[in-house]
């Protein structure tokens, strides 16, 4: 979905003369008609996670369209599961072995998917910092499933991703998606999650499952209430 100047801003819990700045200093993705810019929804919200820039309130606010697919960030992370001791020597290994532990459909092409990840990297790292990466593409990875998956892998050894911080990488966050729409509401969930101190500091400190389920319905919880009449 393309944005305007003013609703970019929006999306960004930012000022339009920031966005600009933005543009001209830090490479945030727009296209120029004229005089004018045009914004793609899951661009942006791409490059602010790896900046470390939550999403306003406005991403969650926006109506769903009927019949969209729903579940929470607790939810996509019990369908996608979580992964220990992910090994591999470099990056496309620990990508190559991370698919393969992914509830994906039958009959998916998982060395097709590696090559879109792998092809998505040489762009631009997904390291978003602090040894984390959100490995995905702009066009995302959308398959015959119900709801979004996210399987969450801690990495055996930490591995150099190219990061924006310069950090190895030693926690991948992969997703799929039924629908662009629901990869832009599930990321925009990650990402807010990932700048609450409760579930930050449980996938940091890489504690029990069940702790971690537990603080992404503690997220899904705070999301639920921002969004509900009179909140």
């Amino acid at each position: 979905m393309q944005l305007g100047l003013r609703e970019a801003a929006g999306l960004l819990g930012a000022t339009e003369k920031s966005v600009l700045r933005w543009i001209r200093e830090d490479g945030l993705p727009c296209v120029r008609i004229g005089t004018q810019v045009r914004f793609d929804r899951t661009e942006i919200l791409e490059w602010a996670t790896r900046r470390g820039i939550a999403p306003s309130g406005a991403v969650f606010d926006a109506p769903k369209p009927e019949g969209a697919p729903t579940g929470g960030l607790e939810h996509a992370l019990r369908a996608g599961g979580i992964r220990r001791g992910v090994g591999g020597p470099d990056r496309d290994a620990v990508l190559r072995r991370a698919l393969d532990l992914m509830p994906l459909p039958a009959g998916v092409n998982r060395a097709f998917l590696l090559e879109v990840l792998q092809a998505r990297e040489a762009l631009g790292s997904t390291g978003i910092g602090d040894g984390i990466a959100i490995p995905h593409v702009r066009n995302p990875i959308v398959l015959d499933i119900r709801t979004p998956v996210i399987t969450l892998c801690f990495l055996e050894n930490a591995i150099e991703f190219g990061a924006l911080d310069g950090k190895p990488v030693h926690t991948l966050f992969m997703l799929i998606s039924p629908t662009v729409a629901s990869h832009l509401a599930i990321l925009s969930r990650l990402a807010f999650a990932l700048r609450q101190p409760g579930f930050y500091g449980a996938t940091a400190g890489r504690l029990p499952d069940p702790d971690i389920l537990a603080e992404a319905a503690s997220v899904d919880r705070l999301l639920r209430a921002r969004t509900l009449p009179g909140s």
